[in-house]
């Protein structure tokens, strides 16, 4: 279980790339407290998403390239201990702020299990899995940080003002999904993995991922500016723009030659650009909107 290739497995780094949708809910958070906001942070990114981590390379037992590991190590029985072992830790960090948060993180949990065990396997349907990533990785997320973040209950989910962000973050990762799947055509093709990815094709992948940016950047805009928050629109220009850059740069050898590109490096430098300006642009939103700086 404490062997050094499973603890290489929970892939704890991958978290940032998943920590734009915590930044954009502690923006929108009205009750700031130093503690919530610690005991979610470690719940969700150093437990909870290391050990989905963990349980989906359990299941796929990945030969070449995952998502943070260029050549992943062999998958042992201890994985999967390990993986349950950090899943407590985040419940019992969950009900230290309430029960109703320690809910949003086993339902969470239980989801990211359908979505890789043999018995269900979500992930080999390519809308369903699609759909399931997007949802939960966005809008249920969002609100789950926001519930946490504020020591709320499930009525998070009721709310207007939770739900259209939320939302927002679900078109970006609906977006990005189907990227992060395809340099695995290979192998999600042999374990019978039928990825959104997969049924579209190289080409599809990238119209398609590009057709819902921009549905997601629109939307962005036209909250930001409902908001009357013009600086934020050209904050997340800026902050996206590397990011769509690389897409369309990526795209252009993809249509060359998509053996040569469509890569486990390419897709890669695609995630990283995309995460890292997405962090410092809802950094920087947080810090404005909620105006720290000016009470510290």
């Amino acid at each position: 279980m404490f062997k050094l290739s499973n603890w290489k497995l929970l892939r704890i780094s991958f978290s940032f790339y998943l920590l734009p949708v915590f930044l954009f809910a502690l923006a929108h958070s009205p009750n700031l407290d130093g503690f919530r906001l610690l005991i979610v942070f470690l719940a969700l990114h150093l437990f909870l998403y290391p050990s989905s981590n963990a349980y989906n390379s359990f299941f796929d037992k990945d030969e070449l390239s995952i998502a943070g590991i260029k050549h992943p190590p062999k998958v042992t029985p201890g994985l999967l201990y390990l993986s349950f072992i950090f899943l407590f830790t985040a419940l019992v960090l969950g009900v230290w702020i309430n029960f109703a948060f320690a809910g949003m993180v086993l339902l969470y949990a239980l989801v990211s299990m359908a979505y890789s065990h043999p018995a269900i396997r979500l992930k080999k349907y390519p809308f369903i899995g699609w759909i399931t990533a997007g949802f939960f990785q966005g809008l249920f997320t969002f609100a789950m940080a926001y519930a946490g973040l504020n020591g709320f209950g499930w009525n998070v989910f009721e709310k207007p003002h939770v739900l259209i962000p939320g939302l927002l973050t679900s078109l970006m990762i609906l977006g990005n999904y189907p990227l992060t799947q395809v340099y695995q055509h290979e192998e999600d093709g042999r374990r019978g993995d039928r990825t959104m990815s997969l049924y579209l094709g190289y080409t599809g992948t990238f119209v398609f991922s590009s057709i819902w940016f921009l549905i997601a950047g629109a939307g962005f805009i036209y909250y930001f500016l409902g908001q009357s928050q013009i600086w934020a629109v050209w904050a997340f220009l800026a902050g996206v723009a590397p990011a769509i850059l690389f897409f369309y740069t990526w795209f252009y050898f993809v249509r060359q030659n998509a053996e040569k590109y469509a890569t486990y490096p390419w897709a890669m430098w695609m995630i990283r650009l995309s995460a890292l300006g997405l962090n410092v642009f809802f950094a920087y939103y947080f810090l404005e909107r909620t105006q720290v700086l000016q009470v510290i």
